[in-house]
């Protein structure tokens, strides 16, 4: 085992993701430059392969069909390429009674697979056969329901990510019976989507950054076929993110330390440990300033109050920085947010919502999505805060921390940005 004293030689380079405002035409300004590319020629499904089902896709005047067979569980019509960054358009038209969809960034199990997922608040184990296909889907349903342009986690959390239920003017977007134009926009963990020029989903979501692109004819009971049709398929093809490491696993370059407590590494560890006797906050700080920004790392808590810090600003005193904790603990606060120096909690969750998205004692991942005034906090893939339009701090640094006046033992390792690939 090592232990290192402060350093700031700040080895690690990073691609800060762009924060470009939200209007209806930042998404084409992103693809500016960019030649479309047609997914579908028109004629053919030359590209195109199917999995999970045994419903039928063929081509007719200009469109893919899909059409349902009976008994037939969930059928995707996939890319053979798979995509990152995009800006995705179509033409739909969905017989009413058929629900459909189209997956992004998105896989196939590749084996028989067990998940934990939960249903009416209640953890449940479920199983998943190999070929079935999961990820993002942008939802295509009817006018009644009112849900196309949401995003559902297919087959992996079952549960919406985005739900347009409560937005008036997204609900009605969808026509029934006729041709709607959907735009889907994915850059980072940034994913937009809109129905004939209304907007619907602004998701945050950290899960996948790369996948295949699907057609789905959802299973389905009718007493006859149903069809849905695709048409104009094209997409800009903007590249991809990935996560670039902020500590190597072996030193503590790029970052220094406050005093208290005591920080080591170990076989790509960093251990951080407290005493109560010491009423100082522990802090490994980057060396780096950050302002919008996606960071993701895993953590084990096995005793004590601890946290990732960001935006924050050094300040002289016991309790080292001043601005916003993502928390970690041993039991009932993980994933809140918390702003030091300042308002204290902004948003704490329930301690039984706690126990959805947390293993005490195990290692969890948290990834803080923070773009200008938005902020998000995943644990474990589940949300647990957002802040929509936060009037606190905006730039600053990263810092770890290890509570004062307490016995704290934290683990963290694959400390890493979400950045473009260059």
């Amino acid at each position: 085992m090592r232990c290192f004293s402060a350093k700031r030689a700040g080895l690690v380079s990073v691609v800060l993701l762009v924060c470009w405002c939200g209007n209806a035409n930042a998404e084409l300004q992103l693809g500016s430059g960019v030649e479309w590319q047609k997914l579908f020629d028109g004629r053919t499904l030359d590209g195109w392969e199917v999995k999970g089902g045994r419903a039928k896709y063929h081509v007719e005047d200009g469109a893919i069909v899909g059409t349902t067979v009976a008994g037939s569980p969930n059928t995707f019509l996939c890319t053979k390429k798979q995509y990152g960054d995009f800006i995705l358009e179509f033409e739909v038209k969905d017989d009413p009674v058929l629900n459909s969809g189209v997956q992004i960034r998105s896989h196939a199990y590749e084996k028989d697979t067990e998940l934990v997922v939960l249903r009416r608040g209640t953890k449940r184990n479920v199983v998943r056969k190999a070929g079935h296909v999961y990820g993002y889907q942008v939802e295509i349903s009817s006018e009644r329901s009112g849900s196309s342009g949401g995003i559902w986690d297919e087959a992996r959390k079952a549960m919406w990510l985005y739900n347009v239920s409560e937005d008036t003017d997204a609900r009605k977007a969808f026509k029934d019976n006729k041709w709607n134009k959907f735009r889907i926009v994915c850059f980072g963990d940034w994913i937009r989507t809109w129905i004939n020029e209304v907007p619907c989903t602004d998701l945050r979501d950290p899960t996948d950054q790369i996948g295949f692109i699907g057609l789905q004819v959802h299973s389905f009971r009718g007493d006859k076929p149903a069809q849905v049709r695709w048409r104009n398929i094209r997409i800009k093809d903007l590249g991809k993110h990935v996560w670039r490491p902020l500590f190597d696993g072996e030193s503590l370059d790029g970052w220094h330390t406050i005093p208290g407590g005591k920080w080591e590494v170990e076989n790509g560890i960093i251990n951080g440990s407290n005493v109560s006797s010491d009423a100082r906050h522990g802090l490994l700080v980057s060396d780096k300033r950050y302002k919008d920004f996606t960071v993701k790392l895993d953590f084990k808590a096995l005793k004590g109050n601890s946290g990732l810090y960001f935006r924050v600003d050094e300040v002289a005193g016991p309790v080292g920085v001043h601005g916003f904790q993502a928390e970690i603990d041993e039991s009932k606060d993980v994933g809140g947010l918390y702003e030091t120096g300042g308002r204290g909690w902004v948003v704490q969750p329930n301690p039984e919502d706690v126990k959805t998205w947390f293993g005490p004692q195990k290692w969890n991942q948290m990834v803080v999505s923070a773009h200008g005034r938005r902020i998000v906090v995943h644990v474990n893939g589940r949300k647990s805060a957002e802040l929509k339009n936060d009037q606190g701090r905006l730039v600053g640094h990263l810092a770890l921390q290890l509570h004062g006046s307490q016995d704290v033992g934290v683990m963290f390792k694959d400390i890493a940005i979400l950045a473009p690939m260059r």
